[in-house]
């Protein structure tokens, strides 16, 4: 016999639906540090300048072992996808300019000489999802901020790709922006439901 399932209502819905939902232009992108060879960065920049991240994306690959004429999934290794941020670009480049030197510092455009040591070249950065609620400035007491319902910690990464910035006498009433790959060799979480 068939079980029926009750009806749901749209009270029901709301009654499920923590905070209203979250929201993603509610976030904060940190990187605290550059590579030491990468001079002028300014963290504080990227925190606000940073127009569009995700949250990590990973992959867990499956083995396919035939047995009689079937297929027996089996789990394979995890992989990460390539983190891309958006970055809206000021008068001054600084932030550009420090991913570009970045970059030359893997690999130099004069010649194909570049870093040799992983930990010179990789760094870490931390994304944060906010909340529409806010909580108490812990750093300094000087307000109230956003809460923070869940942060990641990208492990050892580094840029693979700037973007272009298109120029066109067409184009008016636009700010510049650009868009940088970086390369990720795994991610934790670090918090999540504090105050930050």
């Amino acid at each position: 016999m068939a079980t029926s399932t009750p009806n749901k209502s749209i009270a029901d819905f709301k009654s499920q639906l923590v905070g209203g939902g979250a929201r993603p232009n509610l976030f904060q992108v940190e990187m605290t540090t550059l590579p030491d060879a990468v001079e002028g960065w300014q963290a504080e920049k990227m925190q606000y300048l940073c127009k569009a991240a995700a949250l990590p994306a990973s992959n867990i690959a499956n083995i396919d072992v035939p047995f009689r004429g079937r297929i027996f999934k089996v789990a394979g290794d995890r992989t990460f996808d390539v983190w891309t941020v958006t970055v809206i670009n000021d008068e001054d480049f600084i932030l550009r300019n420090a991913f570009e030197a970045w970059m030359d510092q893997i690999s130099k455009l004069s010649n194909n000489l570049g870093a040799t040591e992983p930990a010179s070249y990789m760094t870490d950065a931390t994304v944060h999802q906010l909340g529409r609620g806010s909580v108490k400035n812990s750093k300094d007491n000087s307000g109230e901020v956003n809460s923070i319902l869940k942060s990641y910690k990208f492990i050892d990464i580094f840029p693979t790709a700037i973007s272009a910035i298109d120029l066109s006498y067409d184009t008016g009433d636009a700010i510049e922006e650009f868009t940088v790959d970086f390369q990720v060799q795994t991610f934790e979480l670090i918090s999540g439901g504090n105050n930050g």
